[in-house]
């Protein structure tokens, strides 16, 4: 029987909770059917759950821990991953006890040699990253969990092995008072980057492991007193060639991490002796050495990989799941937040009917295309972390030399932070929209823009978890909102006098609302669940709304 670690984790900042195993239905009578069932309630595991019921759809969450993750771990939440948590209804929080922050500074020989601010302004509610250790933002989504009707967290239940018969998955579970079969329609593997159920199908990931590994520490420093920002040092006197990130957390904590110098095993980097000289090695380089103490560490290493197809049958796959990213640029989670908004609503559709296979198929190439950009972008970053070869060494040593002298060098230091994918070239975008001729705005596939409306009121606010048309006054004559058909359950937002009958009708003073958009002069655009645009026109021709959504809505498997 599966026996999990029910001693509270040792912490100098975060009191863990030991969460309760509850006998299920399925030990005491029949398998009862599921609709779906997401193994992992990390970060991702917990948000694709909030997210399929905002969009109606029941899951069962499967975890075999009986607490939140041990280390600050993922620590930095995007603009976009905030989002993606408002749609879900758990961004509060995060926002509240975070730390905010929008620049970063590279330094070589105790010289800045570059630095770096994520663009912000009067439209953005959420700050470009907000810093939490990830005990916190588990603990955050399991608050919401524990709130709705729809979710089934199910604590100290381990995974063991599945069985698919092209219509229905059984994953065999072990808990402490013995095993038990769970059944549903779909299977969700959100297991991490050693994920149980990506090995037992047998899938490799493509792309790069690089040899160099990393030490992360937790150390909680009340006088370690610097601004909120990413911190990267190159080159430091006692770890010459390699280098140290700095991020801050609240409650006093402090993120390190550092590259092993040569020939020191993760053993010995982890030995408490080596650690606290670590330490204060890195408090001596940047001139302020104070007292504290250790909450954590680990070892890890660089990868940038990803499976070739998130979809194996009736089991999906998302989050370190489905690809592993280094934490230069704050990717890992961030983009796993992205695989769960994506996979979510598009699945939410074809559990309710409302869509065949074919949307479904679109998560994975969507995601698919997504990770191997951005691992591309983490190599580069990655590269100049953890060099891989003597050439990369040799060539990492004159960027930073020329850096002190030649700004153009900084650049190529650029860490290339995570961002919200756009889906260029997705099948989900109108083909016959005016995206081409249209200049200015925001073409199809990228994120929808927010946009201020009020002292404490953005347009995001006004956003539910399914499609939205935006219909922008100035042109044609008001649209009657409800000629869309009711089956589309599109929500529609009139700007300006856009449409009568809308579900929203926003009245602006704010003329930049249509600048923004590139539609001054009227037109519409087709949101898709996700934020993402897929038409947009200078017209409010409702017939080329229908033939977007008809598409979304019949898109064919392929064979």
């Amino acid at each position: 029987m599966h026996q999990p670690n029910l001693e509270r984790r040792d912490s100098v900042f975060y009191d863990y909770k030991i969460h309760p195993f509850s006998t299920p239905s399925e030990m005491d009578s029949a398998v009862t059917h599921h609709k779906v069932v997401i193994v992992g309630a990390g970060p991702v595991g917990l948000a694709t759950a909030l997210l399929l019921a905002k969009a109606g759809v029941p899951s069962v969450v499967i975890e075999s821990e009986a607490q939140v993750s041990h280390g600050s771990r993922a620590c930095a939440a995007t603009r976009r991953s905030l989002e993606i948590l408002q749609q879900a209804g758990a961004s509060a929080l995060f926002v509240q006890n975070g730390l905010g922050w929008n620049s970063g500074r590279s330094y070589f020989r105790n010289a800045e040699v570059f630095r770096m601010e994520i663009p912000d302004d009067e439209n953005d509610r959420f700050a470009p990253v907000i810093n939490n250790p990830q005990q916190y933002w588990e603990e955050y989504l399991v608050d919401s969990v524990e709130k709705s009707d729809l979710i089934d967290l199910r604590w100290q239940t381990k995974f063991l092995h599945f069985e698919e018969n092209g219509e229905i998955v059984r994953a065999r579970l072990d808990t402490p008072e013995g095993g038990y079969t769970l059944q549903a329609d779909w299977l969700i593997a959100c297991d991490g980057g050693r994920s149980v159920i990506r090995k037992e199908l047998g899938l490799r990931m493509e792309g790069e492991a690089y040899s160099g590994n990393f030490v992360i520490v937790d150390v909680k420093a009340p006088d370690f007193d610097f601004p909120t920002e990413r911190r990267c040092y190159f080159d430091p006197e006692w770890n010459l060639g390699n280098s140290i990130l700095l991020h801050r957390q609240p409650y006093d904590l402090w993120r390190l991490d550092y590259r092993l110098p040569e020939g020191e095993t993760e053993v010995t980097a982890l030995e408490r002796d080596r650690i606290a000289t670590r330490v204060n090695d890195v408090m001596a380089m940047v001139g302020k050495v104070v007292d504290w103490e250790l909450d954590w560490a680990t070892v890890y290493s660089a990868n940038t990989k990803t499976l070739t197809d998130f979809r194996k049958n009736r089991v999906l796959f998302a989050g370190d799941a489905a690809h592993l990213l280094p934490i230069f640029g704050i990717r890992g989670a961030n983009t796993g937040f992205q695989d769960a908004e994506n996979l979510a609503w598009k699945l939410a559709m074809v559990i309710k009917g409302e869509a065949g296979l074919g949307l479904l198929e679109t998560y994975s190439t969507e995601r698919v295309m997504a990770a191997r950009e951005i691992c591309d972008e983490a190599g580069k970053s990655t590269r100049m972390m953890d060099p891989p070869t003597k050439g990369y060494e040799l060539l990492r040593s004159a960027i930073l030399s020329f850096s002190l002298s030649d700004p153009f060098c900084a650049e190529l230091m650029h860490w290339r932070t995570s961002r919200p994918h756009e889906y260029l070239d997705s099948v989900l975008n109108a083909v016959d929209d005016d995206n081409e001729t249209l200049i200015d705005g925001i073409s199809n596939g990228a994120v929808a823009r927010n946009i201020k409306l009020g002292p404490d009121e953005y347009l995001f606010d006004h956003f539910r978890f399914g499609y939205h048309l935006l219909v922008f006054g100035g042109g044609d004559e008001p649209v009657d909102a409800r000629r869309l058909a009711n089956r589309h359950h599109v929500r529609v937002i009139s700007v300006d006098g856009g449409a009568a009958h809308a579900d929203l009708d926003i009245r602006s003073d704010l003329p930049s609302f249509a600048e923004i958009y590139g539609l001054p002069h009227g037109g519409m655009y087709l949101l898709r669940p996700d934020m993402h645009v897929c038409g947009r026109w200078q017209s409010h021709d409702l017939s080329r709304v229908d033939t977007v959504l008809e598409n979304h809505f019949r898109l064919e498997a392929q064979q």
